[in-house]
């Protein structure tokens, strides 16, 4: 029991300095995934948002919905940044 614990702390990765110049197959399909959930996120919110009574869960699902599509917004915008930097080289 005790090797444990020292074996998985010698076989954690090392940080990546920067993200690679190529997005691999695996990696794309993820990052399909992460907009899905968030876009689901931002529709759902929205939606119970107008359909609740109760002012402040209704602010609350708003403010929900907004963190989900900022997010979803940060991911396009990385993804579009890499693409004219790759056309750029």
């Amino acid at each position: 029991m005790q090797m444990q614990p020292q074996q998985q702390q010698g076989q954690q990765a090392a940080m990546m300095p920067q993200p690679p110049q190529v997005i691999s197959t695996k990696d794309s399909l993820y990052l399909t995934d992460m907009l899905s959930w968030n876009l689901m996120a931002v529709k759902k919110a929205h939606f119970f948002a107008a359909q609740c009574q109760d002012q402040e869960i209704s602010q609350a699902l708003e403010k929900c919905c907004q963190m989900h599509q900022r997010h979803y917004d940060k991911i396009l915008q990385h993804l579009q940044n890499n693409q004219q930097s790759q056309m750029l080289q």
